[in-house]
C-alpha cells in the first residue's frame, strides 16, 4: 500500500487543457485505496504537514472536502471526539504566464529595400536595408493561469493507516470567477470524491 502511494506521489505533471477566458479547465484526478470496501463513520479534517488548521484558505479546502465525505456515510464528529477517520488535506495555488500570451497585434516593418548612388569616381556604389525587422508597438499583453491541486489522505484514528489517497488538479485564468479559493475548492473536492472510492489507480478527467 505505501509503495502505491509512493508512486502517486510521484507521478509527472498533467497537461490541462481546454481553459477559456472566461472559465475553469477541466480537473484531473488519480486516486489509490485497497480495494475493499469502505468502512465510514465519524471524521475529522487537519491540513497537511507544513500547513495552518487557522488561515482562512484551509478553511474553505477543509469544508469543501468534508461536505463531500458526509456524502458518501461520513459523519462529523461530536464534542471532544476525535473522530474514527482523519482527512488530511494539502494545496497549492501557483501562477503561471499562458503559453498564449502576446504582444499587440500592430508592428511597424522594415526590409525589403534598397538603394543605390552612382559617383563618377570609382563607379557605383550601394547600400541597401532588408531583412524584414519588426519592431512591436505597444506593452506585452501578459495572461496567467490559477494552477491548483488538492490532495487527500484518509486515515484510520486507530492505527493511522492510510485507507484512501487522492489528488486533483485543475487550472483557470487568473481574471475567471473560477480561479477563486472558494469556487476552485469546491470543484476539485466534487471532482475528487466523484464516484468515491473511484477506481484505484488510474486517471480520469472531470470536466
Amino acid at each position: 500500500m505505501k509503495a502505491l502511494f509512493a508512486v502517486a506521489m510521484a507521478l509527472p505533471g498533467l497537461a490541462l487543457a481546454g481553459c477559456s477566458t472566461t472559465a475553469g479547465g477541466p480537473v484531473q484526478v488519480t486516486r489509490f485505496h485497497l480495494g475493499a470496501p469502505m468502512v465510514t463513520g465519524t471524521l475529522a479534517v487537519e491540513p497537511a504537514p507544513g500547513g495552518s488548521p487557522a488561515s482562512l484558505e484551509f478553511k474553505t479546502y477543509a469544508a469543501a472536502v468534508q461536505t463531500e465525505l458526509m456524502r458518501y456515510g461520513y459523519g462529523a464528529p461530536a464534542g471532544n471526539d476525535a473522530g474514527q477517520f482523519l482527512a488530511v488535506v494539502g494545496f497549492t495555488r501557483t501562477t503561471e504566464e499562458d503559453a498564449s500570451a502576446r504582444r499587440s497585434g500592430l508592428s511597424l516593418g522594415l526590409g525589403g529595400g534598397g538603394f543605390t548612388g552612382g559617383g563618377r569616381r570609382g563607379g557605383g556604389g550601394g547600400i541597401g536595408l532588408g531583412g524584414g525587422i519588426s519592431f512591436p508597438i505597444g506593452k506585452a499583453k501578459h495572461h496567467y493561469m490559477i494552477l491548483t491541486e488538492l490532495s487527500v489522505q484518509i486515515k484510520r484514528r486507530s492505527d493511522g493507516s492510510v485507507i484512501w489517497e487522492g489528488r486533483a488538479r485543475t487550472a483557470a485564468p487568473e481574471t475567471a470567477a473560477a480561479s477563486q479559493a472558494d469556487a476552485a475548492a469546491h470543484k476539485l473536492a466534487s471532482a475528487l470524491f466523484r464516484d468515491y472510492p473511484g477506481v484505484s489507480g488510474r486517471t480520469i478527467t472531470v470536466r
